[in-house]
């Protein structure tokens, strides 16, 4: 079975909110517990648990299942994504349907070699109806090349309002164990660095997008997050500060993370709506 041959292959999956959950990742950020889902929050849902014997040696689910294999590429991340928020709001304890279907598998060459990557397509449904319709990125490639290279500073941005967050191991483990996501690279450092070549623990992606969301929210009263997309540029590292910035272009809100040597690792564009009363 080839890897364009899971196009169109669907799933379905039923989950809740668990307050638990809003809890331990607001007390992970450093908000308010909240009882209405916030953007991007929903990426604790549908977690993937599978038995000891069922894990690979990168800590995710062995390959196989839903998603094409790609036995050939070991390293697997999540690239970037494309959300829309519909003006239905999600609440602690609601019963919550995904339905995901693969729409695209594409093969590229980049500077670390082969590459795949594979479109996945989700419909959020929550007691009112469609939530969200969301379309993640996600990269197969060797484990040839360098881990990550050197960047340069991004330029300025005038006027953008921006925060810092320090992201540490403790936040990273405890992401990592709110969304269910085994991937070593994230709280493991022998593995990480001695493995996959990273100097330090990755920061993940979307922990980055969540800030950039919010960050978007924390700037703009009385709006909701209507559309939002986010891409990955580089890896970010634990023990380094990151800055969330922000500025309005039009009708947008342009976003981007980037480390403490200023080199950009996420960018992200944000539509907001006025908040429905």
């Amino acid at each position: 079975m080839s890897h364009e041959d899971y196009v169109g292959r669907t799933e379905t999956r039923e989950d809740r909110i668990d307050p638990r959950l809003l809890r331990g990742l607001a007390a992970t950020l450093g908000r308010k517990a909240p009882t209405e889902l916030p953007p991007l929050w929903h990426w604790m849902l549908f977690q993937d648990w599978v038995m000891p014997g069922g894990i690979g040696p990168d800590g995710h689910p062995k390959r196989g299942g839903f998603l094409p294999p790609v036995h050939d590429l070991p390293r697997r991340m999540w690239a970037g994504g494309r959300l829309r928020f519909h003006p239905v709001a999600l609440h602690a304890d609601d019963e919550v349907t995904r339905t995901s279907t693969i729409l695209k598998v594409e093969e590229k060459s980049g500077g670390s070699g082969r590459l795949v990557f594979v479109t996945v397509g989700h419909l959020l449904h929550g007691p009112a109806g469609l939530a969200l319709e969301e379309e993640q990125d996600i990269v197969y490639r060797g484990a040839e090349g360098s881990a990550v290279k050197p960047g340069a500073a991004a330029p300025d941005w005038p006027g953008a309002a921006t925060a810092t967050v320090l992201p540490d191991a403790v936040m990273l483990f405890r992401y990592s164990a709110l969304t269910g996501n085994g991937h070593r690279i994230h709280y493991d450092h022998p593995y990480v660095t001695g493995v996959e070549g990273y100097p330090g623990l990755v920061v993940h992606g979307p922990l980055q997008a969540t800030l950039m969301a919010q960050h978007a929210l924390d700037h703009a009263s009385g709006k909701r997050l209507h559309r939002f997309a986010f891409r990955g540029r580089r890896p970010a590292f634990d023990g380094r500060a990151l800055t969330v910035l922000g500025r309005v272009e039009g009708e947008q809100v342009m976003l981007e993370t980037r480390d403490d040597t200023g080199a950009t690792c996420m960018q992200a564009e944000a539509e907001l709506a006025d908040a429905v009363a």
